[in-house]
C-alpha cells in the first residue's frame, strides 16, 4: 500500500507533467498572396492586339510644356526613352486598358514603350467603349513637333504587341528630333 503522503507527490508530478505538456499541432497551410493589383487595374494580357496609336509631346502634356509623367518609376522620372527593350519610350493611355509598367511593342516604328502615363482622350474611349488606344511620347518641345505628331498618326487601329520579350528589331531614331525637327 503506497502511503497518502507519497501517492499525494506522486499525483502532483503527474498532474504538473500533464499541465506542462504541449500539444503540437501540424502547421496551417499558407495560401499564396493574391497578386498586387491596383482595384479596378486588371493586369496587362500578352500577346498582340489592335489600338489606336495617337502621340503627344511637350504642348500637349500636362501640364502644358512639361516632361510630367504620371507614373514616374525607377525607369524613368520624366517623359523619354529611345525605344529599345532596356529604355523603351514613355506611352500615355487609360491604367485599367495597360497598367504602369507595362511594355508594349509597336513593330510599325519598331519601338518598345512602356506605359507611364494618362492619357485623357484613351481614358474616355476606354471608360465609353473599352476602346484600345495609346498615346506615344515624341519629344517635349520642337516648332514642327504637331506637324509630326499628326503626320505618324494612322488612320487605323495598328497592331501591337504587349508585354514583348527582348529582341525584337529597333530603329533607334527619334520619332522627333527637336534640334533638326525632322520627323521619323
Amino acid at each position: 500500500m503506497i502511503a497518502p503522503a507519497r501517492l499525494l507527490t506522486v499525483l502532483l508530478v503527474v498532474l504538473s507533467t500533464a499541465a506542462c505538456a504541449t500539444v503540437v499541432s501540424p502547421p496551417a497551410p499558407v495560401e499564396a498572396p493574391a497578386p498586387s493589383v491596383s482595384p479596378g487595374v486588371a493586369p496587362a494580357a500578352h500577346g498582340t492586339r489592335n489600338v489606336d496609336v495617337t502621340f503627344y509631346g511637350g504642348p500637349d502634356n500636362d501640364p502644358p510644356g512639361s516632361t510630367d509623367i504620371a507614373y514616374p518609376n525607377g525607369r524613368h522620372g520624366s517623359a523619354g526613352g529611345v525605344g529599345s527593350y532596356d529604355d523603351p519610350v514613355t506611352l500615355a493611355t487609360d491604367p485599367r486598358e495597360l497598367p504602369p509598367g507595362t511594355v508594349v511593342y509597336v513593330p510599325r516604328f519598331k519601338k518598345y514603350f512602356v506605359m507611364e502615363d494618362d492619357c485623357e482622350d484613351c481614358i474616355a474611349e476606354w471608360g465609353a467603349h473599352r476602346r484600345p488606344h495609346i498615346d506615344l511620347w515624341m519629344a517635349a518641345t520642337g516648332s514642327t513637333l504637331p506637324a509630326c505628331e499628326q503626320t505618324l498618326t494612322p488612320d487605323a487601329p495598328v497592331p501591337v504587341e504587349i508585354n514583348p520579350p527582348a529582341g525584337r528589331p529597333v530603329d533607334l531614331r527619334p520619332l522627333y528630333d527637336p534640334a533638326t525637327g525632322s520627323c521619323w
